[in-house]
């Protein structure tokens, strides 16, 4: 799970050391600090260059061959010219945009929608982000499995729920599905708008988190002369949120969408790309290529031809994190400036753009997405009319209680769709497998048993699976962090030429996706036959565990005051000794935050203990959950059981450190 922002990168320096000197030839030419940074940054360089540079560069010459018998053969761009015509890599890069599209769309409204809710909370605000957060924490084959299990059309709760309630009927009477009972993930029409709606709901809690980081940073005064000068609820959130907001919003979105976009474990697991090809994405089509039908080199052109698109989002990502800020003026006095000019009218004429070519692409979505956000927002409006008409007439009590009343449906309705999957897996774990079964009282176990959780350990090799893969998620923390605190410090406080390329490289392939990295991979760990044991993880994860705990940390100790250290400079440490007994304490909490998200993105891993790994004794969680539904035959009992087990250890993990979370992540976060 690749959900964090990273930090920008970091601007401040050290000043030098006192009692210094002159500097060498080499150091005025190299950096004044460039041996210690050889040092530190050593491990970084070799390991990012080994395991993602050059696997790199290794995959554009695979894609330049093809596979005969044993042998491959040089054939050129013969594999790019072949995918001119390769309807169902036509088909791949279409559904990629259609998935990443619409889920960024909802995942902004409903994350900023989630983010204005809690941050005009006075009570309860911490507990109601930490449940927001569930979605986001629990593992992507927990996620997959309990939404399988509610969009089934004979025995899923969503239809039965839809159709007690009426609803149902009406959507089909108003033909927003084909049929009813709805076959979520089986009807062709309806598959990719599910797959839609999951990723929607795993990724809320991350938009939540980043825009509420960003209302924090809008200075209060700003609303304060927005109200002076009479400006609405409305026109505050247009003139003085939304600014504010633009910069978060912007790098979130571009982030976001580099993972949508490159998503391949969670339509995986929910469709394995069917019906057909309606929901395979360019990921999947690359996978088939070169691991089902071994022709690397066709796979890896697919992976490749998408690079440029990439790269442009990065591009655009370093370009937001590099930018200075610097000081502004107040936001009215920008939005008058820049009023009907045509920088103000290209996010418009964007929004447009995209809103054609998805209406091309998928006419059936788009006016389905256009249904539901049209009620969201006509719901919203027509509150905040309410309360400012009542507020206008000099009715503060009536207009606080209506915009309370509002505030409170759509959190509780929120926090129904963030749990109502966690929850119906808790419950089902303790069910009977009679009661499984015959899908009797569902929404609670009658009795309470401990039996699926016998079943699962008498039939399946899981406390295996579970020892494999604390290990590997602990050997890779353990490699990330190491190295990414002596890359990050640094980064964040050595002067030596290169930082800057070096820092831009870190972010690169941080947002490098595994899609590019898995076929090279593949064939790197057959080659020194790693395949199928333990290590092929462990050496692998610091592909994208590594770039992003070196980000992260560089941002923290550029927060760092730098005074400290040089006053323990001062009193006559060496830079050694100041980095150790100074700066590391002050950064628990940086390291903390770090050490948490690399040991839950080595946990939740899915694509290369997918595709790394095919024997049970060597298999990972997630893999190994996968791999106990046999065709339609689904233990979910079992899954439930498993599912709870797995989420267990990373929600507690996340709520005993969320003070920490949130301390290392703000600290040098990204500007709003």
């Amino acid at each position: 799970m690749r959900s964090v922002r990273p930090a920008p990168a970091p601007a401040t320096r050290a000043s030098s050391p006192p009692g210094s000197g002159s500097l060498t030839t080499t150091q005025r030419r190299l950096g004044r600090d460039w041996r210690l940074a050889t040092l530190f940054l050593a491990p970084t360089a070799v390991l990012v260059g080994v395991l993602v540079l050059l696997p790199i560069a290794r995959s554009i010459v695979t894609s330049t061959t093809e596979r005969h018998g044993p042998d491959s053969v040089f054939v050129g761009f013969d594999n790019y010219l072949a995918l001119v015509g390769d309807e169902q890599f036509h088909t791949g890069v279409v559904n990629s945009f259609v998935f990443t599209a619409y889920a960024e769309v909802f995942k902004v409204v409903l994350g900023l929608a989630a983010a204005l809710l809690l941050h005009h909370r006075r009570r309860g605000r911490a507990l109601l982000t930490g449940l927001l957060l569930v979605p986001w924490v629990v593992p992507t084959v927990v996620t997959a499995f309990s939404w399988r299990s509610l969009l089934d059309p004979i025995f899923g709760s969503v239809n039965a729920l839809l159709t007690a309630s009426g609803i149902g009927p009406l959507l089909a009477s108003a033909q927003l599905v084909e049929s009813w009972p709805a076959g979520w993930l089986s009807d062709a029409s309806l598959a990719m708008p599910s797959v839609i709606l999951v990723n929607v709901w795993k990724g809320v809690p991350f938009f939540t988190i980043c825009f509420l980081a960003g209302l924090k940073a809008i200075p209060a005064e700003e609303y304060e002369a927005a109200t002076i000068d009479g400006a609405s609820a409305w026109q505050r959130f247009v003139h003085v949120t939304l600014p504010g907001l633009r910069h978060v919003i912007t790098v979130t979105v571009t982030l976001s969408s580099i993972w949508t976009f490159n998503n391949f474990d969670l339509i995986w697991l929910l469709t394995q790309g069917g019906p057909g090809d309606v929901t395979a994405p360019y990921v999947l089509v690359a996978y088939s290529k070169a691991i089902l039908q071994l022709q690397y080199g066709a796979g890896a052109a697919v992976t490749l031809v998408m690079l440029p698109i990439i790269g442009g989002l990065v591009f655009v990502l370093v370009r937001l994190l590099r930018q200075d800020t610097g000081t502004k003026p107040p936001r009215r006095i920008r939005t008058a400036r820049w009023a009907g000019t045509p920088r103000r009218a290209l996010p418009w004429v964007v929004t447009a753009a995209v809103a054609g070519l998805l209406l091309w692409a998928s006419p059936q979505i788009f006016w389905k997405a256009a249904v539901v956000l049209g009620v969201v927002l006509l719901i919203a409006v027509a509150v905040g009319r309410v309360a400012s008409a009542l507020q206008a007439r000099g009715g503060r009590r009536a207009s606080s209680l209506v915009s309370g009343l509002g505030s409170g449906v759509a959190l509780a309705g929120l926090l129904a769709f963030v749990l109502g999957p966690m929850y119906w897996i808790a419950v089902t774990a303790f069910k009977s497998e009679g009661q499984v079964v015959m899908r009797e009282h569902d929404l609670w176990p009658t009795p309470w048993t401990l039996e699926q959780f016998g079943t699962l350990f008498a039939n399946q090799p899981f406390g295996r699976w579970y020892l494999n893969t604390v290990l590997v998620s602990a050997a890779s923390t353990a490699v990330a962090l190491l190295c990414a605190v002596l890359a990050g410090y640094a980064l964040a406080r050595l002067r030596f030429r290169g930082a800057q390329g070096f820092t831009v490289t870190v972010l690169i392939t941080y947002v490098m996706p595994g899609a590019l990295l898995f076929i090279p991979l593949y064939q790197l760990l057959i080659g020194v036959r790693l395949t199928d044991s333990l290590w092929s993880l462990v050496v692998t994860y610091p592909t994208f565990t590594l770039p992003f705990a070196t980000w992260l940390l560089a941002g923290y100790f550029s927060s760092i005051p730098v005074e400290l250290e040089e006053a323990a400079l001062v009193d006559g440490c060496t830079r050694l000794q100041a980095f150790g007994r100074v700066v590391l304490p002050l950064a628990k909490p940086g390291l903390l935050a770090v050490a948490l998200f690399t040991l839950t993105n080595a946990w939740n891993e899915f694509l290369f203990a997918f595709v790394f790994i095919t024997k049970d004794e060597y298999k990972t969680l997630p893999v190994g959950m996968q791999s106990m539904i046999a065709g339609d035959v689904v233990p979910q009992g079992q899954l439930a059981a498993a599912s709870l087990l797995v989420s267990i250890p990373v929600v507690v993990m996340y709520a005993f450190g969320q003070r920490f979370l949130t301390e290392g992540l703000t600290a040098g976060a990204v500007k709003g």
